[in-house]
């Protein structure tokens, strides 16, 4: 601490401005309060487009400005909000355009556990969100593993109750112990190198241990590098961070999270009474399957051997069937040659039906008929149409215009032949011919003019 600073600047000889006063309280705030911790509680946080964050710290008596700039800015874990408790670094300064005394901060740290609690919160609601803690995500633990991988402090009460379960419930299990230092600073890229070296190993699954305590004892599983580990590692992980009532964000990625190291040591270790249980269990139903098995084949090679008879019975009962084919193809022999005998009787009865002089007798006989029949048939035909053209001429006559003529009409025909029907078809000096009922006359027109002329029809 400087003991005279007033004296360093000269106040006594020099008047100052204003803006060399802030400039010269701004030098000696940042020689004497540099590199300091202050604690107090955020308020009137702002965050500007350039990256820089502003606010406020103050506790129940006193409030004093705070400055944190980008660079710094991006290496703070936790997401800073109004009533957050903290711990910042910095250097005392003073902002010289308005004279304010302010805090230029370069690193802000949760104070106490309930810091430790929000981050532990805002990286838990970040994780989740981005999908790690989906049931989608976890492998199931195998039934039966050979080879187990134990991430934790090769010293204290964890691995020797996780040996002493194994000892206990499945001594055959090969246990690998991957040793880490499981508290502070140090051990965060420690567990990390020890998940990517054991899921390397082709482990058959995996238990990250740690014993009870505090939330800052356990703060390196909650490190977002280690749930990311976690989260990419292939072989199925077991978490058993702390106490049953101690939960990590490893919990929450994990595959399974037990309660404890020796919970997470029984649900990979088989219970060796358990399997000789199914062992026996399993040997039963083997002994009664095999029973079953042989009383059906029993029953089979009985039924098989009560259809196996003797050579000489087989041979007896094929020449027994023998003969009965035998006499069989006689008789089918003996029908088919019946049945071949009538037919050849029926075709040489129809063949003597079909012979030419039989034949030629039947048409003979047949010519005489029809000879008798057709002049009988050719006088009746005659006859018939005789009496059809008398019927025929009879009725002709009646319609003939040869009858009107013979009642005293005639017909005039021009020079063509062609009857005259109407007086406008002759012309004056005109020859006709006039047609009667017997012979014709030759006439000549002299007036065709039309009068209506009216003729009775009873003279």
């Amino acid at each position: 601490m400087i003991k005279d600073p007033f004296a360093r600047l000269g106040l006594d000889r020099e008047v100052l401005t204003v803006s060399q006063l802030n400039g010269r309280a701004r030098v000696l705030l940042e020689d004497v309060f540099t590199n300091i911790w202050v604690e107090g509680e955020i308020s009137n946080l702002a965050r500007p487009a350039s990256g820089h964050v502003y606010f406020t710290l103050k506790d129940s008596g006193a409030q004093v400005r705070c400055a944190l700039f980008r660079n710094n800015a991006a290496r703070v874990r936790q997401a800073l909000k109004d009533g957050l408790a903290v711990k910042v670094r910095g250097k005392v300064s003073l902002f010289e355009g308005r004279g304010d005394y302010q805090l230029i901060l370069d690193t802000v740290e949760p104070a106490g556990d309930g810091a430790l609690r929000l981050a532990f919160d805002a990286l838990k609601e970040k994780l989740s969100a981005e999908g790690l803690f989906s049931a989608e995500r976890k492998v199931p633990l195998p039934a039966h593993p050979q080879r187990i991988g134990i991430i934790s402090s090769p010293t204290g009460a964890v691995i020797r109750d996780i040996i002493s379960v194994f000892r206990r419930r499945a001594p055959q299990v090969q246990l690998t112990l991957i040793p880490t230092a499981v508290q502070g600073r140090e051990a965060i890229p420690q567990i990390v190198r020890a998940l990517k070296l054991a899921d390397a190993r082709g482990f058959d699954a995996l238990i990250l241990a740690r014993g009870g305590g505090s939330l800052e004892d356990l703060w390196c599983f909650n490190e977002e590098a280690v749930a990311r580990a976690v989260d990419a590692c292939v072989t199925p992980i077991v978490s058993a961070v702390g106490h049953e009532t101690d939960v990590s964000i490893c919990d929450f990625v994990a595959d399974v999270r037990a309660p404890t190291p020796s919970a997470a040591a029984e649900l990979l270790a088989p219970d060796a009474s358990n399997l000789v249980r199914q062992v026996e269990s399993l040997h039963r139903r083997l002994v009664m399957l095999m029973r079953n098995r042989l009383s059906h084949d029993r029953l089979r090679l009985e039924g098989m051997a009560r259809r196996l008879r003797h050579p000489g019975e087989r041979l007896r009962q094929q020449a027994q069937r023998l003969d009965d084919l035998d006499m069989r193809l006689r008789r089918a022999f003996e029908r088919s040659l019946n049945t071949r005998r009538e037919r050849l009787i029926r075709l040489e009865t129809h063949l003597a039906g079909q012979h030419p002089g039989r034949q030629l007798a039947l048409l003979r006989q047949r010519l005489d008929s029809l000879a008798e029949r057709l002049p009988r048939a050719m006088r009746e035909g005659l006859k018939a149409r005789r009496l059809q053209l008398q019927s025929q001429a009879q009725t002709l006559q009646v319609v003939s215009p040869l009858a009107t003529l013979g009642r005293g009409y005639s017909i005039l025909l021009d020079e063509r032949g062609q009857a005259i029907r109407n007086a406008a078809q002759t012309q004056t000096g005109q020859r006709l011919t006039a047609r009667l009922g017997e012979g014709q006359l030759q006439v000549r027109v002299e007036d065709n003019h039309l009068t209506p002329v009216t003729l009775s029809l009873l003279d």
